[in-house]
């Protein structure tokens, strides 16, 4: 009998992992990392529920480091099987992991010099660029639709998730006396975004490991999301003051890029230059141009129409400022920029430079265009604080906050619904990847709808099998 088992992402939206236990074989689907919190404490408490040398094989749904950020732990303890991405993913995971290993073990450096004054026993690393570079190795690129057998009988195949560049639905096929499909969501994307294309709808599947982060709602709509930006634009301009945008380096920082192209070539940022403050962010900015042929085709047309091959090109007030000198000189820009910049949440990066020297003029105006979690610098400037510290110091909040509510990277309640009932076979449906209120909302509507659904329970296994009439009878 084949099972399944939530290691991850079971009623909570990160640290996805999933194991599929079938024919002896033991196959991990996504080894995501918990986020939140301080990443060197987060890490020496992570603890596999198995013995990564016991894996046979990884498939990695896409690069988001809740999906694919204790890679490297898996390898330093001992994996060494395939480990099977798209393409575009294994190009954006060396960029991710590249630069996660980087902040922890900088942390990690921090918090021993701290360790040793203290007189306390040291930390060791977890795991560290060896291990980035060995899981890089690991991966087995598969293209959009093309089958492989990764073990015996069992098919593996992917297709558009439409969340970020190279993000997959996965496909499993197992061949035999016994067959059944299995359909691994990872995150399903928005239908209506820029640049990703519409999420793929699996032809069948006996049951769906399916996300549901925003089970519950639905996100505002495009239009009156592009035209809210237009207002702050226009706004800031009559102000005489800045806008300073947090960002996430990946997904989100192009398509904000890809919102301003289309306002300049309509007239709505003259005397305006945008600044792209973050060299993760760059880096893969230029890796989505690379695979420009990847994306929305409507997009690559609108781009093509202004002779745009590239994102930057697309935006001709646009500015990349990799270094740290670069960055500097932006604060010295007394009116008339727009500010792309880490970290989306403002708990670290180049944003809180630009706050301190910004936030507190109430002629700059701060637009959010992601989700700002609890006990997040981010958080409280969208919850209304009046004063914040930073840098040891509290600073007075004069700048207006703005929060865009139509630009997440996820599916919302109506488009997980659509996706859902767009598979063939009338599938078992298992939700995972979203809070308790979420998963409860959309498995309450989608049971109405004449589904059998579950919610994943953390380290519950469940059976895979052909099901039948009687099941969803039940």
């Amino acid at each position: 009998m084949a099972t399944i088992t939530s290691l991850g992402a079971a009623r909570e939206v990160t640290g996805s992992c999933h194991l599929l236990e079938t024919a002896g074989r033991r196959i991990l689907l996504d080894c995501g990392m918990h986020q939140g919190g301080d990443a060197v404490r987060r890490l020496q408490g992570e603890a596999f529920a198995f013995r990564p040398r016991d894996i046979d094989a990884v498939v990695l749904s896409h690069a988001h480091l809740d999906h694919a950020g204790l890679l490297p732990l898996l390898v330093s303890e001992g994996f060494s099987g395939p480990i099977y991405t798209t393409p575009a993913t294994r190009n954006l995971l060396a960029i991710m992991l590249e630069d996660a290993v980087g902040l922890y073990l900088r942390d990690l450096e921090a918090a021993n010099t701290r360790r040793r004054r203290a007189g306390s026993r040291l930390l060791k690393p977890r795991y560290d660029h060896s291990d980035v570079l060995e899981v890089l190795k690991l991966c087995q690129p598969l293209s959009w639709h093309a089958e492989a057998e990764i073990a015996e009988g069992l098919h593996l195949a992917f297709i558009d998730a439409g969340h970020i560049l190279g993000s997959a639905i996965v496909c499993l096929r197992r061949a035999g006396s016994a067959p059944w499909r299995l359909v691994f969501s990872g995150d399903i994307g928005a239908s209506d975004r820029v640049l990703m294309r519409e999420p793929e709808v699996p032809d069948t599947a006996d049951l769906v490991l399916m996300e549901g982060t925003y089970g519950n709602r639905d996100h505002r709509s495009q239009d009156a999301t592009i035209a809210e930006l237009e207002e702050v634009v226009a706004q800031a301009g009559r102000d005489g003051g800045n806008i300073l945008m947090p960002a996430f380096a990946v997904g989100r920082t192009q398509e904000l890029l890809f919102h301003l192209g289309c306002l300049y070539h309509r007239g709505l940022l003259n005397g305006w230059h945008v600044f792209l403050d973050s060299p993760m962010a760059i880096e893969v900015t230029r890796l989505y141009d690379q695979w420009l042929d990847a994306l929305d085709a409507d997009d690559q047309q609108m781009m093509r129409h202004f002779g745009a091959r590239a994102l930057g090109q697309f935006l001709p007030c646009f500015t990349p400022t990799a270094s740290v000198d670069d960055s500097m000189q932006i604060n010295r820009v007394e009116r008339g920029a727009i500010i792309i910049a880490g970290s989306g949440m403002c708990n670290g990066g180049r944003i809180r430079h630009h706050l301190k020297h910004r936030l507190w003029q109430e002629r700059n105006h701060i637009v959010f265009a992601g989700f700002q979690a609890r006990g997040t610098l981010g958080r409280q400037l969208v919850d209304g604080a009046e004063h914040v510290r930073m840098f040891g110091q509290r600073y007075a909040v004069g700048a207006r906050i703005h929060t865009l509510g139509g630009f997440s990277a996820h599916a919302g309640r109506t488009e997980l619904i659509r996706w859902a009932e767009g598979i063939g076979g009338r599938p078992a449906l298992r939700l995972v990847h979203g809070e308790n209120e979420a998963l409860e909302s959309l498995a309450e509507v989608l049971r109405e709808r004449g589904h059998n659904v579950s919610i994943a329970e953390p380290g519950s296994p469940f059976a895979i099998a052909a099901v039948t009439p009687e099941d969803i009878a039940q």
